[in-house]
């Protein structure tokens, strides 16, 4: 059965970067399309990029554009979230899932348990 593991977050002051994993085991990633989801105290899961199993289609929310990157390595069976010029806003625990049949919603076959990013001023 797939397993999804993040890895990669941290604190970092407003305008720095980080880059998250998330790291498929028990199963091989390619044939998945992967979102990642971010979940702040008090406010809902926000949907915050996706990219598909070819990594043909990729979409990141307006929030995060020119700032965030989806990319997916199926040899390493990882997809990745570059986060350049982070914002306090930015901060929460971010979560990736995964799906064959999937439309980059919240009905994933598969999520990871999160890693938390925080962010000062």
């Amino acid at each position: 059965q797939l397993r999804l593991d993040e890895s990669g977050g941290g604190s970092e002051q407003s305008g720095g970067s980080l880059r998250l994993s998330c790291a498929a085991s028990g199963g091989t990633l390619r044939e998945y399309t992967v979102a990642w989801f971010r979940q702040a105290p008090g406010k809902e899961r926000e949907g915050v990029a996706c990219i598909t199993s070819s990594g043909g289609f990729i979409n990141h929310a307006d929030s995060v554009k020119g700032r965030f990157t989806v990319s997916r390595d199926n040899g390493k069976n990882t997809v990745y979230l570059q986060m350049n010029n982070l914002r306090p806003e930015d901060t929460a625990i971010y979560l990736c899932a995964a799906g064959i049949h999937y439309y980059c919603d919240s009905h994933a076959d598969v999520w990871g348990h999160g890693t938390q990013v925080t962010v000062s001023s």
